[in-house]
């Protein structure tokens, strides 16, 4: 397998995860106040949002490097 056909491999991939979860949060923790006899940390989530359109062209140029990665035979 080639170098071009194994990055075709992990772009294939990297597109199927794209599509199987849309979107995925992820929190922050900020200090909103210190005292010396009190500390108020505020958790805030983070939402990020992938394009159905982005796994889409992700498997698609997949597909495409793994066949132009493949092997010419004569």
């Amino acid at each position: 397998m080639t170098r071009l056909a194994m990055i075709g491999l992990l772009v294939l991939v990297l597109g199927a995860v794209a599509l199987a979860i849309p979107t995925f949060t992820y929190f922050t923790t900020e200090r909103a106040a210190d005292n010396s006899y009190f500390k108020i940390d505020v958790s805030r989530p983070h939402t990020v949002v992938l394009n159905p359109l982005v796994g889409a062209g992700l498997l698609i140029a997949g597909v495409v490097l793994m066949l132009v990665g493949r092997p010419v035979r004569d």
